[in-house]
Parts: C-alpha cells; sequence; structure tokens
C-alpha cells in the first residue's frame, strides 16, 4: 500500500496525488488548491446521494424476491407490472422529447462507422485502437478469416493475394460503382480538370464520390474517395510488389474504419489502488497530449509505436484538405458502485470512484479542448465519457449532476461533457425513454450489451425460479424486444444526427468471418455503430 497524504480534508494516495499535482494539472489552467477543494466538494455534494442511490438498489431488490418468492413460477403479467409500479421500479413514461446536445462531432452525430472498446492499462493496444481510423483493406482480408482460408506457406501466398484483390475491387464495384464496366478493368488513374479520369473503364456513377488525392494530378498516388461520409483511399505504386502487377498499379486500399473508440476504465482492467489509478490516467493523459508511446518486441525487432498523424490530401479544385487521422476517443469511466481505496473521506472510507474519474478523466481532457496537446481530439470541442451500469433514470440524473458540478469545478462551459448511457440494466431498460431525458442535454450515445444486460436479468429474477441458460438467451424473444426497443426509443428521442445507437462488442477477433455475417445485424437494426 502507498503513502499517503493530505488535500482538502481528503485522504489521497501519495502516487495519485503526484500525478495529479505534477502532471495532470500541468498548464491546466486550474490551480492546485482550486482542484483538491472542488474533488472534496464533490464528495461533500454527492456521497450521500450516492450511498443513497445505492441503498435503493439493495431495497428494491429485496422487495423483488420478496414478491418471486410468494408468487413462484411464471408470474401473471399484469399483476407484474402493477407491482413494479407500484414499487417504483417502473416509472411513468415522459412526454415525447427530442435529446438536444451540442458541439457534437460528426463521428459520433452524422457518420457511421465501427466503434472500438480498449483497456486503458495498456499502451500499445491504446494505441493500435486509436490508429485505427485507417487500416489495409488487403491486410485485413489476407491476414482473417473475412476470405475463407488462411495464407499458405511462410512468404507471401500469391493465389491468397489474388483472392484479396477479387474482393476488394468487388467492394470498390459495390461503393463506388463505374459508369461502364468494373474497377477490375481499370488501367490507370490521373485528375483532369478537377474530375477523376479512369482510364479502362467508365467515370465514377456519382462523380461526387471523388474526394481528393495525393501527388500531382497527372500522376497521383493515391486517389480519395467518400462513400456515405466515409473515406477509402486507393494506393498507387507500380514500383510495389502488388502495385506493379496491378493493370492500374492499385498497390492496396486504405479504408476509414473506427471512427470512435472507447478508452476503459471499467470491466475490462483491474484498476484498484493508487498506484493503479495513476498508470490508467497517465496512459489517458498521454492519448489527450498525443505523445503517449510504447515499445514492445516483436519479431526480435525492438517496436515504437505512436500516434497517426492527420492525413493531408489535395481536393480536386486544389485546396489542402485535412483528415483526422485517430478515432474519436471517448473515455468509460466506472459505475455509481465502484469505491477506491486511492481516496478516503474524512470518515476513512473508500471514496466513490466514479466520481474521482469524473473529476480527473475529464481534468486531463481539459488539455484537448485548451488545444494544449499535439492533436485535436474533440474538433467540435466535447469530452466523451461513457457511464456503465446505471440504473434507472435517478441514476441517470445523477450522473447529469454529477457532470454539470465537474463542468463548474474545471471552468468548462455547461453540456461541455457528454455521455454515453449504457442500456444494460434492466431497470434502465425498462425506463429507457425517462432515462435518456434525464440526460437530455449532454447525452450523445446509447447502446446495448448481451452479457451485462443478461447478466442483470438473472440477479434481478433470480428467486423467480430456473431459467434457460445464458447461451439460448441469444434466441429468447425478449432479447430481440430489448434489442429492437433500444433503436426504436433512440430514435423516437431525437438520436438521429445527434448521437450514435449502438450494439454490442464482438470479443472474437480471431472469428472475422463471423463478424461480417453477424454484425451486419446491427446497421440493418438501426444502429449507427
Amino acid at each position: 500500500m502507498s503513502s499517503t497524504v493530505s488535500r482538502a480534508g481528503l485522504t489521497v494516495s501519495a502516487p495519485l496525488a503526484a500525478f495529479i499535482e505534477d502532471r495532470a494539472l500541468l498548464g491546466s489552467g486550474v490551480e492546485t488548491d482550486a482542484f483538491w477543494s472542488g474533488l472534496a466538494g464533490l464528495y461533500a455534494q454527492f456521497t450521500d446521494d450516492n450511498r443513497a442511490l445505492l441503498k435503493r438498489r439493495d431495497a428494491i431488490q429485496a422487495t423483488l424476491d420478496a414478491w418471486h418468492e410468494a408468487h413462484p413460477g411464471q408470474p401473471d403479467v399484469a399483476a407484474y407490472e402493477a407491482f413494479l409500479r407500484e414499487i417504483g421500479y417502473l416509472v411513468p413514461e415522459p412526454e415525447p422529447f427530442q435529446i438536444s446536445p451540442t458541439q457534437v462531432d460528426a463521428e459520433v452525430a452524422h457518420t457511421a462507422g465501427p466503434q472500438l472498446v480498449v483497456p486503458v492499462l495498456n499502451a500499445r493496444f491504446l494505441l493500435n485502437a486509436a490508429n485505427a481510423r485507417w487500416g489495409s483493406l488487403y491486410d485485413a482480408l489476407y491476414g482473417t478469416d473475412a476470405i475463407q482460408g488462411a495464407p499458405a506457406g511462410k512468404g507471401y501466398d500469391a493465389a491468397r493475394g489474388a483472392e484479396v484483390i477479387a474482393r476488394a475491387k468487388a467492394f470498390l464495384d459495390q461503393a463506388f460503382p463505374l459508369e461502364t464496366g468494373s474497377w477490375t478493368d481499370v488501367t490507370g488513374l490521373v485528375v483532369d480538370n478537377a474530375q477523376l479520369v479512369i482510364a479502362g473503364a467508365g467515370a465514377l456513377t456519382d462523380a461526387r464520390a471523388f474526394a481528393g488525392y495525393r501527388g500531382e494530378a497527372s500522376a497521383p498516388t493515391s486517389i480519395l474517395l467518400r462513400h456515405n461520409g466515409l473515406h477509402a483511399e486507393l494506393v498507387l505504386d507500380r514500383s510495389h510488389v502488388i502495385g506493379k502487377a496491378d493493370p492500374a498499379g492499385l498497390a492496396d486500399i486504405i479504408l476509414e474504419s473506427a471512427l470512435t473508440t472507447i478508452v476503459d476504465f471499467e470491466d475490462s482492467v483491474a484498476v484498484v489502488d493508487g498506484e493503479d489509478k495513476v498508470e490508467a490516467y497517465a496512459n489517458w493523459l498521454g492519448l489527450m497530449q498525443g505523445d503517449l508511446v510504447a515499445t514492445f518486441d516483436k519479431g526480435g525487432r525492438t517496436m515504437t509505436r505512436a500516434l497517426e498523424a492527420d492525413r493531408e490530401y489535395v481536393h480536386p479544385d486544389g485546396h489542402t484538405i485535412t483528415l483526422p487521422g485517430r478515432s474519436l476517443l471517448f473515455v468509460r469511466n466506472v459505475g455509481h458502485l465502484m469505491t477506491t481505496p486511492a481516496v478516503r473521506l474524512a470518515d476513512g472510507s473508500e471514496a466513490f470512484e466514479g466520481i474521482l474519474d469524473a473529476a480527473v478523466t475529464s481534468l486531463i481532457a481539459k488539455r484537448d479542448l485548451d488545444r494544449a496537446g499535439a492533436f485535436v481530439n474533440s474538433r467540435a470541442g466535447s469530452i466523451y465519457i461513457v457511464k456503465p451500469k446505471m440504473h434507472g433514470p435517478d441514476e441517470a440524473a445523477f450522473a447529469n449532476r454529477l457532470f454539470a458540478a465537474v463542468e463548474t469545478m474545471l471552468g468548462l462551459a455547461p453540456n461541455t461533457i457528454k455521455i454515453g448511457l449504457m442500456d444494460e440494466e434492466r431497470r434502465t431498460s425498462a425506463n429507457l425513454a425517462a432515462s435518456i431525458e434525464a440526460l437530455k442535454t449532454r447525452l450523445v450515445f446509447i447502446n446495448t450489451g448481451f452479457l451485462d444486460r443478461t447478466g442483470d436479468e438473472m440477479h434481478t429474477s433470480m428467486r423467480a425460479g430456473p431459467m434457460v441458460p445464458k447461451a439460448q438467451m441469444k434466441s429468447s424473444a425478449w432479447i430481440k424486444a430489448y434489442e429492437d426497443r433500444n433503436v426504436q426509443i433512440g430514435l423516437a428521442c431525437g438520436l438521429s444526427g445527434k448521437a450514435q445507437i449502438g450494439k454490442g462488442m464482438w470479443a472474437a477477433p480471431d472469428r472475422m468471418g463471423d463478424m461480417l455475417v453477424q454484425k451486419i445485424g446491427h446497421p440493418m437494426s438501426g444502429a449507427n455503430t
């Protein structure tokens, strides 16, 4: 256990205090004494309310358990609903409303695309995720089971490569169709009079899909295309091992992919004491400052990874355009339940970790708002925090008040801190519209999650009797209703064009073929990440 120091009546892990004072506060515009007095004020204002919310969770669960014991077997639906309303588990539906967040980045509000979740304690993984904004389609198809089979031998498998190129050009035909012919027919690409000229085939069906290029117009090194707000860069290099065998000199296709990434302080990591919190906060600081690096051994070679720079292209009309080189970063704080020995209150009890996370991750992200880092995360000027495992609208409202107090503490404008609401607890699912309403001026994200949602279903109704195995719940009627209802309520509350509607993650990176088959259901359902 680390030594401690006293700060504004709080007992703080010495390493954590040193990190905040020497690194997190440096250049933030927030004075040291003001930060500690502000943090102490947050605990004075919110600790009792936080405790009361947790006691209410326990009281509701005890009442549910008793009811199920008194009514064994499948409950009468009408009687069960009346009981849930009587105990305040179900609250009245709010009057129709629309969420109204401001300063929301396009990656969240307007463009549909993948979202990653990455543990905060692994710097290499963090950098991989942040840099996954752009990636090689050829590499993704060649090295995964997205195309059935696997490369043969240790060197380049030309037969596998041919399959990859055929699949990639079929993708181009689908996303960027030509007026005549196919991308397999293309023998050259040049820019003339602000237009993309395609030798060997017809022009783009939609000329607006041509977004830019690199190199000289008469001999571009890449062509930038755009479809539904996402970009694809065609890399042209006739000296490349792949490009020299391609009629058009196409060496690779770089796709814009992971638009957003959630940096996770919650259930993918074990962050317990002051030293753990310092390691986690330091990595978040490195991302916000733009100086996070990771050095590792790969195949006997020492590799160093850092954040990718933004990408510059020449617009068809000749001016320079810049596209983000990195994923837009959210940070997932812990839920209301967790406490931490890194900070203790005057009575000696552990402080609520969610309050600490809200204050410190926002303090660090303030660097981005002040444009004090090497790169920009939020161009719109927001901080994005995902808040997990909240039980219903009262707990959502608590998070809203907490974030407002953090904004005041750090001198931020109201609603600068945006929130992602995870629809993973049954009381939130049952009262989703009311939970969204409690956050309507800062909400930019809702999602579903099979593992936590089914876990809470079992915990909530444990005394009702035996349940089907968790794996079988995937095909149950209530899971489909839960997934559909999340999207329907999100759309009714005005999330379209303002916020993300997400679905559960894919935790099997070695099964990309299955992912392509199954995850297409997410956008088809109305979700956009």
